[in-house]
């Protein structure tokens, strides 16, 4: 097969979406983050819910702490979206050509969403793990991308590898969510102005952020466990 031109473009769009939404999100990251953390820590505790760390960020002047690791996170974000929407739609349309089927059905779905999912994980988990251990770093301690790494082994560059292969899961639940949710809802649209089965291409912006805000709720939900001990393969010796 030839470069997928419009692969490449829903990869694109995928992967400017996730840096503005992690750009945005990014402090409320961090407090959870650094909540999550801490209630790992069972020696001392000092936050009793997110709302402490950020207000021990804004009464100790240390707000812009708040952001980081962001320029890690950005990359990283940035990066695996894009290589996960290229890799999901690529492989979903060279499912649709070799089945010779005009939709693809939710089974099928899940493992082409899995198959994407543990490429970018391959591909981007060093960059997740100092992410997540600059999010950590006590306020104004947090340390650059090449330092973080380089203190420790390539090895641990890639702690919580397995689980995050395992959390692959999380967007093949969401984008298979998505599309079975996309499908319905413009078929119902289309079937009360035509009373015809054939599917429109577009959502309106607004449709689209509402399925994915869904989407994305169901598919952290299912694999909230899975998240947590990330997170504790990041942080913990």
């Amino acid at each position: 097969m030839g470069f997928d031109m419009e692969s490449l473009s829903e990869a694109t769009s995928g992967a400017v979406g996730a840096l503005v939404s992690t750009t945005i999100l990014y402090p409320l990251d961090t407090c959870k983050t650094k909540y999550q953390a801490e209630v790992s820590d069972h020696h001392q505790q000092k936050y009793r819910n997110i709302s402490d760390v950020l207000w021990e960020a804004i009464s100790t002047n240390q707000v812009l702490s708040l952001y980081q690791g962001l320029g890690t996170k950005n990359l990283q974000s940035f990066i695996s979206q894009f290589v996960y929407f290229y890799g999901y739609s690529f492989f979903k349309r060279l499912y649709l050509e070799k089945s010779g089927a005009k939709t693809i059905g939710t089974k099928a779905n899940l493992i082409v969403a899995a198959a994407a999912g543990a490429c970018t994980v391959l591909i981007t988990q060093p960059l997740d793990t100092a992410s997540s251990r600059m999010q950590t770093s006590a306020f104004g301690k947090s340390k650059g991308l090449w330092k973080t790494l380089s203190e420790g082994t390539w090895k641990e560059a890639f702690d919580g590898l397995g689980i995050s292969l395992l959390l692959t899961a999380n967007p093949s639940i969401q984008y298979t969510v998505f599309d079975q949710l996309k499908l319905r809802l413009l078929k119902g649209k289309l079937s009360n102005k035509t009373g015809t089965e054939s599917s429109p291409e577009a959502l309106s912006a607004f449709s689209a952020f509402v399925l994915g805000a869904v989407s994305k709720c169901i598919a952290t939900t299912m694999t909230y466990p899975a998240i947590r001990l990330r997170l504790y393969s990041f942080i913990l010796p």
